[in-house]
């Protein structure tokens, strides 16, 4: 068959050239997308179907039953990228006071491998005891110390690599390979979000860059793109893509990506590269929806000057996390399911990796974060959300009681035993489980994997984590893996 026209322009199959069917086809596109629009308002719910052709449509994203009924409506996560030290933070050790420089035989695995002895760094800050539940925090954190009574500090934590990259891939999705769903992908899965005009999953980067692995700690994996996080800044425009290209809605340019492709695949032709396409399209159909609802919620004017001062937003210093935490309790009030807010962006001293002079590095962020999550706790707890909204904070892991290099403070990852707390959502505050040996270098009582921590956090929300789980590649895949994983129930009121 001639496959050209007689002006020896190519002809498709039907006769037409694709300029013609795009000059034909374009006057359609408004009646579509008004179709879309109808259907979600539920005019059209007997036509509106999946891709399937049969099975009836229904939004992703729309509120979900749980598995049973949880404590926690949403979650916020504070990610403290680059590992704080526990022994300098939370997990008191005061054996190790008068040690300093002393060579003791410890077995450590970080970034400099394995070793068998190290120098001794001591605890760089003094601890104190802070309410009723007498918990010992460091000088690191006056702020948050004034909230211990709702805090459960998990002194435990294990996890599977002491190398940044993997290891914040499982703390974010279960499994130190890339490709999986992020905890905010699986929370959005199980449950839907409350408010179908703001994303149901937020990440909040440091403003001196993403961390390490990107993305991927925040992408759905395997899981359709309506489950990513949208990334929200604390400087400049807070939500990019919320304005389309000039002339052009999101509704419109996903309606001719999917015309094209369906239109390449009857006709034989090659498909649409579109992976970046229709990513950015996904993009602006969600700010479609947003335009109205989000310049109101990002809009920290309309707070009080007491409230934004509480929040640290008249330093410098503490301003950029600041806005993030007010954010995220702006964010959840308006039915966000999962904030995830990262201190320490880049890499080096501009995040928590204490490899070189561990008080300037611990001082600075510290310093940044302390007061915004005190203020994050008090002003949720203030609000009445505090019940129903869970704060977890922690890094990808912990850090050694010895000094990676022959001289300095900096301590080297440490995966074997670390702390993290949670707080909200369920959580029985004022507790402290699990422990470390007299050095900190390994949890030797109820150690707890990151799943254990994963498993707790889908409880609190009603999801059993044991049950939860997506089909995909002739497998049901779990958060918790396929071998499943109990909630930490010490930690759970």
């Amino acid at each position: 068959m001639n496959n050209n026209s007689s002006s020896g322009r190519p002809r498709n199959f039907c006769g037409r050239t694709r300029r013609q069917f795009l000059w034909e086809a374009g006057g359609g596109f408004a009646g579509v997308a008004l179709a879309a629009m109808l259907a979600e308002e539920g005019f059209l719910a007997k036509q509106a179907v999946a891709a399937d052709g049969k099975t009836p449509w229904t939004n992703p994203l729309l509120p979900k039953q749980p598995h049973y009924s949880g404590k926690a409506k949403s979650v916020i996560f504070l990610y403290m990228y680059g590992g704080p030290s526990h022994i300098d933070t939370f997990d008191y050790k005061p054996d190790m006071k008068g040690q300093d420089g002393k060579t003791v035989q410890v077995k450590t695995f970080g970034r400099g491998g394995h070793r068998n002895q190290g120098r001794i760094v001591e605890p760089k800050w003094n601890f104190k005891q802070y309410g009723q539940c007498g918990k010992w925090v460091s000088d690191l954190f006056p702020h948050l110390a004034t909230c211990v009574d709702d805090i459960a500090f998990i002194h435990s934590m294990t996890a599977d690599s002491p190398i940044h990259g993997s290891a914040m891939l499982q703390m974010n999705t279960g499994k130190i390979l890339s490709g999986a769903p992020c905890l905010g992908s699986w929370v959005n899965y199980g449950l839907g979000t409350l408010n179908q005009n703001l994303p149901g999953f937020v990440v909040m980067l440091d403003p001196r860059g993403g961390p390490i692995s990107g993305a991927r700690n925040w992408a759905s994996g395997f899981m359709p793109a309506s489950y990513q996080a949208t990334i929200m800044r604390s400087q400049g425009t807070p939500i990019l893509d919320l304005s389309p290209p000039a002339g052009m809605s999101g509704r419109v340019q996903r309606r001719i990506l999917d015309t094209l492709q369906q239109y390449n695949s009857d006709h034989g032709l090659e498909r649409i590269d579109n992976s970046n396409l229709a990513a950015r399209i996904a993009s602006y159909e969600l700010a479609y929806k947003m335009q109205a609802t989000a310049p109101d919620t990002v809009d920290l004017s309309q707070e009080s000057a007491a409230t934004r001062e509480s929040y640290g937003l008249n330093n410098p210093v503490s301003e950029p996390f600041g806005k993030q935490c007010l954010l995220a309790r702006r964010l959840v009030e308006r039915g966000v399911r999962c904030v995830q807010i990262y201190s320490g962006g880049n890499h080096n001293d501009a995040n928590w990796d204490a490899h070189g002079d561990l008080v300037l590095n611990h001082n600075l962020h510290a310093g940044e974060t302390d007061k915004p999550i005190a203020a994050l706790i008090k002003d949720l707890k203030q609000r009445g959300m505090l019940d129903d909204t869970l704060i977890v904070w922690g890094g990808e892991f912990g850090r050694q009681p010895t000094a990676e290099y022959a001289m300095g403070t900096g301590r080297d990852h440490n995966a074997y035993g670390f702390t993290m707390w949670a707080c909200g959502g369920g959580i029985k505050g004022g507790t402290s489980v699990g422990q470390t040996d007299e050095l900190g270098s390994r949890a030797v009582e109820d150690p707890f994997h990151v799943k254990h921590l994963h498993a707790t956090m889908l409880h609190l929300l009603g999801l059993d984590p044991n049950k939860l789980s997506y089909f995909f590649g002739g497998l049901n895949h779990k958060l918790v893996g396929v071998e499943g994983a109990e909630p930490i129930h010490k930690i759970i009121a």
